[in-house]
């Protein structure tokens, strides 16, 4: 087998970037987009969805839709986890779902946002839900055998850990890229183009960038030179009970589950908290993700010196920490904090978030791995795509209650916030006290992750790990 050249490390990540994009659009513009709150209606949003808690009296369309999307995108991953693992094809088992599903993902997450009918209609809920459906069903079929690769290329925990801050860097920026769709949508508003026409060419735009990205992955990596894994022969059922019969597997998704779900909430309530709360405008969404960005960047190198130092555990503990505080004072901010001035609180949320987004962004994913491969050292069976898959599944159903639990929340108080354009005659869809419990929510769910996190048996894997090594 080949060593892990550095050309081929970022290769391999420039396709995390293109996900990363596209992810970052939908978690972080896809309610904004059907569920638009009062400042967006303001300056020329139109609810193409029912607005408000609508389903049972306690539900909204927008956070049903997003999470039935999420829950069958979860429930696809072990599906589409064992198809990889069990792939006889001759460029690999991971390329082949690489290569055919980038381009379809990219088309219709551009669907996603075209719902054929400018005002609201039943139309457009129903287009909504089936495009979000393929959406989810795309990503997955990029995504697991993605992300099975990176227990499969490395061959070693320096090799893993790199490639891992590899593809780090590369999701930050590309979720950082999709921040960027405010200024881009603003500088065609600003040339005499309709709002949602705007945001629909941004995303376009971004679409297309996204997928060449990961197309780049696909066809530049010969899996096979980096790779001599067998083809696994157990069926889907089989290979998940497997899985999950993993002690150490399932503290981990435990977790992960309460990370993504705070994760969730907070992202996808960014652009509302910048609005609402700090009452900047949605440019400063673009401004802040950029900021987290280049500090956490400041912070990978530090962050794989600690993990050979101290343990990545003991890392994840400190970050779930920081995440705490971060979302604890965004809880707060805006006139609650009067005191401080507003763009000082926007820098101090992207300082208290920079240091623990560099950790969860490499740590993780090694974590997998070394599970991964501390099963295959114990059972003689590699399944790292599956092991990618049901963690994958785990994080999606904790995005899933996010987004249904997140819509919800957020309309809390929205009574009285009324758009005043009379003849636009919406009603803001959030209000800033839901925003408030929204980040608060985000915060009590890092506290949980980390509390269980210290259970996690670390020495324990890593010695099964170097037995094999050695």
């Amino acid at each position: 087998m080949k060593t892990l050249s550095r050309r081929i490390m970022w290769c391999y990540a420039i396709g995390q970037l293109g996900w990363s994009i596209i992810s970052g659009l939908i978690g972080s513009w896809l309610v904004y987009f059907y569920q638009p709150n009062q400042e967006a209606i303001n300056e020329g949003m139109v609810s193409l969805i029912p607005q408000g808690r609508v389903v049972f009296g306690i539900l909204t369309f927008i956070g049903l839709v997003t999470a039935v999307g999420r829950i069958f995108d979860a429930v696809t991953d072990p599906l589409v986890g064992n198809w990889s693992d069990n792939c006889k094809n001759k460029l690999g088992r991971r390329i082949p779902f690489m290569r055919w599903s980038a381009i379809p993902l990219g088309l219709v997450f551009i669907l996603v946002f075209c719902a054929p009918v400018p005002k609201i209609s039943a139309i457009n809920t129903v287009w909504l839900f089936v495009t979000v459906l393929a959406y989810y069903f795309l990503i997955t079929c990029y995504c697991t055998p993605y992300t099975s690769l990176l227990a499969e290329l490395p061959h070693n925990q320096d090799e893993k850990l790199k490639l891992s801050m590899c593809i780090s860097l590369t999701f930050i920026v590309g979720t950082c890229i999709g921040y960027t769709a405010p200024v881009i949508w603003g500088s065609l508003i600003g040339n005499g183009m309709e709002r949602i026409p705007a945001m629909r060419i941004t995303f376009a735009i971004l679409s297309i960038l996204a997928t060449i990205f990961m197309l780049i992955p696909a066809f530049g990596i010969k899996e096979k030179d980096y790779c001599d894994a067998q083809p696994s022969s157990s069926n889907m059922f089989v290979s998940l009970g497997k899985t999950f019969k993993n002690k150490d597997f399932r503290i981990f998704v435990a977790q992960d589950i309460i990370y993504f779900f705070g994760l969730a909430m907070f992202q996808t309530g960014l652009p509302f908290f910048v609005t609402s709360l700090l009452h900047l405008p949605e440019s400063m969404t673009t401004v802040m993700m950029g900021g987290l960005t280049i500090l956490s960047l400041c912070f990978y190198p530090f962050v794989t010196k600690m993990a050979a130092k101290w343990g990545k555990k003991k890392l994840l503990i400190a970050a779930f920490f920081g995440f705490f505080l971060t979302f604890g004072f965004t809880a707060l901010s805006g006139e609650k904090l009067s005191f401080i001035p507003i763009y000082v609180q926007a820098a101090i949320i992207v300082l208290l978030g920079s240091f623990p987004q560099a950790i969860f962004g490499i740590i993780p994913q090694t974590i997998v791995a070394d599970i991964a491969l501390s099963d295959e050292v114990q059972t003689g069976e590699s399944r790292s795509g599956m092991f990618y898959a049901a963690r994958t599944f785990a994080m999606k159903l904790g995005q899933s209650l996010a987004m249904l639990l997140f819509t919800s929340l957020a309309t809390i108080g929205a009574a009285k916030a009324v758009v005043q354009t009379a003849e636009i005659g919406e009603q803001a869809a959030g209000s800033p006290l839901g925003y408030r419990i929204v980040a608060l929510t985000a915060a009590i769910c890092c506290i949980l992750g980390g509390l269980i996190m210290k259970v996690f048996n670390e020495k324990k894997i890593l010695g099964i790990i170097n037995q094999k090594e050695n």
